[in-house]
C-alpha cells in the first residue's frame, strides 16, 4: 500500500506527497496535462519542442542542470501524446533547490529567437535520425496515420511533418507555453523521506503566485469507429521485410483496457507466448515478433509486430499471424496461461513500487488521469481477468475492420503481396 497525502494550491497546482524514510533519496515529479494530442494539426510537434526548451534556462537559473548537479542530483524528461513529464532525483536534504529551478521555469521560462533556433535544429536533427534515416523508423509515423484518421493520436509525438518544426516562430512558441504550462495544468508529486507539510510549504512558497490560465478546455476530435480493412504497403531501404498490424482498443480508464493488455501479452510477450512459440520457433516465419499496446488516455492501439525471415512471403506470413488470431478466438485460452501471464504482470508492477521515482511518476500520472488510488488497486483489475473476458474482447477486436496493415517491404525484395 502507498500511502500519500494530497491538496492542492489556489492557483490549481495540485500536490501529491509519498514519504518513504527508508531512502535518502526524493524523487520531485512534474507533470503537465499536455502531449501531442492537444497540437494544432498544423503545428505538430510542439509539446516535444518544449521537452528540450525547458532546459534552455529561466530568468534565474540560466543553466538548468547546474544547480541540480551542485545539489547532487540528475533529472530528465520525456513527452508522449497525453502527457509531459519532468523528473528529479535528489538528496533528501536538497529538495528545495528542485522547488526553486522547477518553478522558475513554470514562472520565467526564456524563450528567445535563439534559443528556439537552436532546438528546432536539435529537434529536426532527431526527427531525421530517429524516424528518416533509422532503419524501421518511420513505420509508426505511418501506421497511426493509416490506423486514426480525426484523432490526434495520428501522429506521433515528434510531430507529423518536420517542416512544423521548422516553421515554428517565438509567437507560435511563447502561445502554446502560455496556454500549457501553468500551474493548473500541472500536478507535482514528490517521493522520499520529506515530511509532507514541508513540502506543501515549500510549494506554496516557490510555485503558490504563479498565474493559471483557465481558458483551454481540451476538445479533441472524436475518432469514428472504423469499418473497414486498412492496408499500406511501403518499400524502404531495410535489411527485411516486416509487418506492422493495429487493432483498435479501449480507453485507458476501461476495464476492457486490462483485457487487451493481457491478450497482446498472451500473443507475443516472452518465448512462451503463441506468436513467439508458433511463428519464430516452430514455424520460423519470422526473425523476431512482439506484441504491445499503445497505453494512451483516449482508444488506443494493440500492435503486432514482425520482422519476416528471409525468403517467406509476406502475404504467408501475415496469414499466420491472422490464423493465430482466429486459433485464440475459437479454441480459446487455458486457465494455467492466463494465470501466468498475470502473475508476471503484476510481479513487474509489484517491483515496480519499489523505486521511488517509479511512485512518484505513477501518483502523478493516475492522478492526471484522474483516479489516484489505481496505484494501490490496478493490481485487482488485473485480477480479475477471466478468460471470457479475452474471448469477448478478443472476438470484438480481432476482426477485419477493425485492422490496419502496414506491410514495409524490403527493397531488395520482388515480393508484393496485396498490390
Amino acid at each position: 500500500m502507498i500511502k500519500y497525502h494530497k491538496t492542492q494550491l489556489s492557483n490549481g497546482l495540485k500536490i501529491i506527497v509519498h514519504r518513504d524514510i527508508n531512502t535518502p533519496l526524493v524523487a520531485f515529479n512534474l507533470l503537465y496535462d499536455v502531449g501531442s494530442r492537444d497540437e494544432n494539426p498544423e503545428k505538430t510537434g510542439f509539446a516535444h519542442l518544449f521537452e528540450h526548451l525547458m532546459f534552455e534556462g529561466s530568468s534565474n537559473v540560466p543553466k538548468f542542470d547546474k544547480p541540480i548537479q551542485e545539489a547532487a542530483g540528475s533529472n530528465n524528461a520525456f513527452t508522449s501524446r497525453d502527457i509531459t513529464n519532468y523528473y528529479i532525483t535528489l538528496p533528501a536534504v536538497n529538495v528545495e533547490t528542485a522547488f526553486w529551478v522547477e518553478s522558475d521555469r513554470m514562472k520565467n521560462l526564456l524563450i528567445s529567437e535563439k534559443s528556439l533556433e537552436t532546438q528546432k535544429k536539435v529537434v529536426s536533427e532527431e526527427f531525421r535520425q530517429s524516424y528518416l534515416n533509422q532503419p524501421y523508423g518511420d513505420a509508426m509515423l505511418l501506421l497511426h496515420d493509416l490506423a486514426y484518421k480525426t484523432h490526434p493520436y495520428r501522429w506521433n509525438p515528434i510531430g507529423i511533418d518536420l517542416s512544423h518544426i521548422q516553421n515554428a516562430n517565438l509567437e507560435d512558441v511563447q502561445g502554446f507555453f502560455s496556454k500549457h504550462y501553468r500551474p493548473n495544468r500541472a500536478i507535482l508529486s514528490i517521493a522520499g523521506n520529506v515530511d509532507p507539510d514541508e513540502m506543501l510549504r515549500l510549494a506554496e512558497k516557490w510555485f503558490g503566485d504563479i498565474e493559471p490560465n483557465y481558458d483551454y478546455h481540451r476538445n479533441l476530435s472524436k475518432e469514428p469507429v472504423q469499418d473497414t480493412y486498412r492496408f499500406l504497403e511501403v518499400k524502404r531501404n531495410v535489411p527485411t521485410d516486416a509487418i506492422y498490424k493495429a487493432f483498435h482498443m479501449g480507453k485507458r480508464m476501461e476495464d476492457d483496457y486490462y483485457v487487451s493488455d493481457i491478450l497482446s501479452d498472451i500473443l507475443a510477450n516472452g518465448t512462451s507466448s503463441r506468436l513467439y512459440r508458433n511463428l519464430y520457433k516452430k514455424k520460423g516465419l519470422f526473425v523476431e515478433i512482439s506484441s504491445s499496446i499503445s497505453g494512451s488516455i483516449d482508444e488506443g492501439l494493440l500492435y503486432i509486430v514482425g520482422k519476416i525471415a528471409e525468403g517467406i512471403d509476406p502475404k504467408q506470413a501475415n496469414d499466420a499471424i491472422n490464423e493465430e488470431l482466429k486459433l485464440l478466438i475459437h479454441e480459446g485460452i487455458k486457465s494455467t496461461e492466463l494465470e501466468k501471464v498475470i502473475n508476471k504482470t503484476i510481479s513487474v508492477m509489484m517491483f515496480s513500487k519499489m523505486n521511488i521515482l517509479n511512485k512518484a511518476m505513477n501518483l502523478a500520472y493516475f492522478e492526471c488521469l484522474g483516479k489516484i488510488d489505481l496505484i494501490n488497486n490496478e493490481i485487482d483489475r488485473y485480477r480479475k481477468i477471466e478468460i471470457e473476458d479475452l474471448l469477448r474482447v478478443g472476438n470484438q477486436m480481432f476482426t477485419n475492420n477493425n485492422l490496419s496493415d502496414l506491410f514495409y517491404l524490403s527493397k531488395k525484395s520482388n515480393m508484393s503481396p496485396l498490390v
